[in-house]
């Protein structure tokens, strides 16, 4: 395994790699890699020759007041992971790296897709992510793109762009990885203490018992939020930002659950902003 620190080196290992007729599989993080990062690099490992995964914080998908400046580092670690499941490059470039002193193009996903859940709380945030997002896929020049399904509203977006500038990558959704008692994997779990983390399993608890009522013929939106809602606010900690019930495409609100559905929240315990959702087909 080898990292690189700057975008020339990288081109340049890569032009051999694709002189070889390899296939790149690459696995995007901002690193305190988790067994859910891992559990993507498997993926990728599986279905490509050569594995990629950059680790970097990104400051352009960071709002102000937001936790850019205390978000969990630590390179040594992660390397050790990376190694572990077999992935062959780290690219793990500094800020004045990718944002270089005069840099001023950015990449914005406008619509429905970026406008509500987390982009309606983090202005901005989506723009971030899709400027980093194209700017490494241009560097890396990638087979295929592996993403959780942890992060539904970053994959619409990426997926949108991807379309619309004509990327040649194919992205791959990966399943939640979760802890054994349902909260889903995150960097930021880190943040949580002992309480927290046991309370924060209720999201995982509200996301099932809203899966259970729709498999049971539940049709109305809000009451599927009302349940949800009440079962939330018996952890004494949580405080819901919110949960909304969207096309699991277009991510629009619904009032009646239809089709492919995403159950979306966000809730923060003390000082820790949590998502999660589940993806459902209403269909019948």
């Amino acid at each position: 395994m080898r990292t690189f620190f700057t975008i020339s080196e990288l081109r340049d290992e890569l032009k051999q790699i694709r002189k070889e007729g390899k296939t790149i599989g690459f696995v995007p993080t901002m690193g305190y890699l988790h067994e859910g990062h891992l559990s993507l690099l498997k993926r990728a490992k599986a279905e490509n020759d050569v594995i990629i995964i950059s680790i970097f914080v990104n400051p352009t998908q960071f709002g102000r007041g937001e936790d850019f400046d205390s978000y969990p580092n630590d390179l040594e670690r992660d390397s050790i992971l990376v190694e572990s499941v077999g992935a062959d490059i780290i690219f793990a470039p500094l800020v004045r790296e990718m944002y270089p002193n005069g840099y001023s193009t950015f990449v914005d996903v406008e619509g429905t897709i970026t406008q509500g859940l987390c982009g309606r709380q983090r202005p901005g945030h989506f723009k971030g992510v899709a400027t980093i997002v194209s700017k490494l896929f241009n560097i890396i020049d990638p087979d295929a793109a592996y993403f959780g399904q942890k992060d539904a509203q970053q994959v619409c977006a990426i997926e949108q762009m991807v379309k619309d500038m004509n990327f040649p990558v194919r992205i791959v959704t990966c399943p939640t990885v979760r802890e054994a008692n349902g909260l889903a994997l995150s960097s930021r779990n880190a943040y949580l203490n002992q309480k927290e983390r046991e309370e924060a399993s209720v999201l995982s608890k509200s996301l099932q018992e809203a899966k259970r009522m729709v498999c049971l013929g539940e049709r109305d939106a809000t009451n599927l939020k009302r349940v949800m809602t009440n079962l939330i606010n018996t952890a004494e900690d949580a405080r819901i930002e919110y949960i909304e019930i969207v096309n699991a495409k277009t991510l629009q609100s619904m009032e009646t659950v239809k089709e492919e559905i995403l159950i979306a929240l966000a809730v923060c315990f003390g000082k820790t902003r949590l998502i999660d959702n589940i993806r459902l087909d209403c269909k019948s």
